[in-house]
């Protein structure tokens, strides 16, 4: 349904902290004129946890408002209880959004039972396309093939963003699942190899930095142009792994100030990059002439 390059949007911040929709309204610009098949406004990357649920709402409203229909806008909605995360889910849907990204619930560590039970009640109280994402790294739970092949079923149950960067685990989805779910890459790093494996897309932390250099690599790679595709992902290496020194979406953040696309405000508990690492953030923007 949602294929190609998905940016995992920042949210520009004043240095108090507030929302500066006009930066975020030139990224949006930025990101359809660079050919990204979608937006995910209010995910991991967008600080989502450090917002109020209006805040989130009112981010997403401008987001589709800006847009305009041009490319798909996918909404974080997650939450830790099942009821919070349907009446965000609704409201969401309510405001237009062509999907909802929906992480398992972090900390609680539920049963594969209670994840499958969680998903399920979602998607029968909101009927709009829902994108599971497992990543395990940061919620302490781990959404396993068997499960997700367990809510393939659900008809608008339409995807996952899988983040362990397992490409086996990406091969055994494939097989237990078919057709019946896209698989998206959440880990830039092996993003390229998850496409080649029969993945679907990125939803990327990286191309919030290079829109245009992940759109040509997922349309090498979904093209299964390999040598292309290995070749566009090499060039990218290095920027995968220094957006990553640090907690995403510090050093992203870091890199868009020295970009001149945004403030450098960022919200508590997160904090700005550190200095030990600005150089070598740096030197690579610069081997991109990004700076």
């Amino acid at each position: 349904m949602f294929h190609g390059s998905m940016v995992a949007l920042v949210t520009p911040m004043q240095m108090d902290g507030s929302i500066d929709f006009d930066s975020l309204a030139s990224l949006l610009e930025w990101h359809i004129d660079s050919g990204t098949d979608g937006i995910i406004a209010m995910g991991t990357t967008g600080e989502a946890a450090t917002f109020s649920d209006s805040e989130k709402l009112s981010v997403i409203r401008f987001v589709l408002e800006r847009v305009n229909g041009r490319i798909p806008v996918i909404a974080g909605t997650a939450a830790e209880g099942t009821e919070k995360a349907t009446a965000l889910t609704r409201a969401a849907a309510d405001l237009g959004v062509d999907a909802c990204l929906i992480m398992t619930p972090a900390y609680i560590k539920p049963t594969q039972q209670g994840l499958i039970l969680h998903y399920q009640h979602i998607a029968k109280e909101v009927s709009i396309p829902i994108i599971l994402y497992n990543v395990p790294s940061r919620t302490a739970c781990d959404c396993l093939p068997e499960t997700v092949a367990e809510l393939a079923k659900v008809s608008n149950i339409v995807g996952i963003k899988e983040a362990t960067g397992i490409i086996e685990r990406v091969k055994k989805i494939r097989e237990l699942c078919d057709d019946e779910i896209d698989i998206y890459s959440g880990d830039d790093g092996t993003a390229k190899d998850l496409m080649l494996a029969g993945g679907n897309g990125v939803i990327s932390v990286t191309a919030n930095v290079v829109p245009k250099q992940m759109k040509a690599l997922c349309r090498a790679a979904l093209s299964d142009k390999v040598a292309e595709a290995e070749k566009l992902d090499a060039e990218l290496a290095s920027l995968h792994r220094v957006l990553f020194v640090e907690a995403n979406p510090i050093p992203t953040k870091w890199a868009l100030h020295q970009m001149g696309k945004i403030p450098a405000g960022i919200r508590l508990p997160l904090t700005p990059l550190s200095e030990k690492y600005h150089q070598e953030v740096r030197s690579v923007l610069q081997g991109l002439d990004l700076v």
